[in-house]
């Protein structure tokens, strides 16, 4: 009978080894391709065209996932927010631009913003200043901008910064809009913004695509209001008709530029998302 040596034995402990790290590395890659399919279906919704060298990126998003610092601010008081009109008086201020809504969603929005308790239908908010990461696009569609602006936001996120490690997901992105003159579009050119996290406001890293900009932001008081769902310009214009219906007439808040924030990723359907009203300076 053949003797198994010692020798023998750490040969097939070796042979084991290296099989369960091929099956750990299949796993990876198969994880990674079946992420990058998800996330470019998605991007196709959008129609926009997901680059190969974005699956890093959503590896490395999807596995710090629940890992998100929040942009700080604090809530105003009741007393101080800008209270709803009377519904008999209940006008929208004079000259500003009105989204121009189809009769069906307008009965719609009706319903729904009356159907809630309006105390709780809205906030208002201080955010202070600080530093944001920000890319401007003009694509022809709205979803189309915001699609490619995060795209570059991730990479530098991830890696593609001056001290090439992940930085860490801060919540909400904001995307500022303006409304055309008439105010029945949006104006082409969307401003994407990632708050830097609080470990680099002070020197925060540089960013390896030129078309990110590291900018200073001034404090922002803004009235904000949750709604559900893919963005995109239709349901943009129909909250913003919403939110006025619900406010009431008020000079307090800008009348063209609008911010919409969002929560959660592309990649989930059912996702959060706010309107911010910003007040004016004080």
């Amino acid at each position: 009978m053949a003797r198994i040596t010692l020798e023998d034995l750490e040969g097939l402990g070796e042979e084991a080894g290296g099989g369960d790290g091929d099956d750990d590395e299949e796993e990876e890659e198969e994880e990674r391709e079946r992420l990058f399919a998800h996330w470019e279906a998605v991007a196709s919704t959008h129609r926009v065209t997901l680059p190969r060298d974005m699956a890093g990126p959503i590896v490395q998003m999807t596995r710090h996932g629940q890992a998100r610092e929040s942009v700080p601010y604090v809530t105003v008081p009741r007393r101080e927010e800008v209270r709803p009109a009377p519904a008999r008086s209940r006008a929208r201020p004079a000259g500003r631009p009105v989204p121009v809504l189809p009769p069906a969603w307008a009965a719609a929005g009706a319903g729904s913003a009356h159907g809630q308790c309006e105390e709780a239908a809205y906030e208002e908010r201080r955010y202070p200043a600080g530093k944001w990461a920000c890319v401007t696009k003009g694509e022809p569609l709205y979803e189309q901008s915001i699609s490619m602006s995060f795209m570059k936001l991730m990479r530098y996120i991830c890696k593609e910064n001056s001290v090439g490690c992940y930085l860490g997901m801060t919540v909400p992105v904001l995307n500022e809009i303006h409304l055309t003159k008439e105010g029945t579009e949006l104006e082409r050119e969307v401003v994407t913004a990632y708050y830097i996290p609080g470990e680099f406001q002070q020197n925060p890293p540089v960013p390896i695509d030129p078309e990110i900009h590291i900018t200073e932001r001034a404090p922002l008081r803004v009235i904000t209001r949750v709604f559900y769902g893919m963005t995109t310009e239709e349901t943009i214009l129909r909250e913003i008709s919403l939110f006025w219906e619900l406010l009431g007439s008020t000079d307090a808040v800008l009348q063209e530029t609008y911010i919409v924030a969002a929560y959660e990723n592309p990649s989930v359907p059912q996702r959060r998302n706010e309107i911010w009203f910003i007040c004016r300076a004080e």
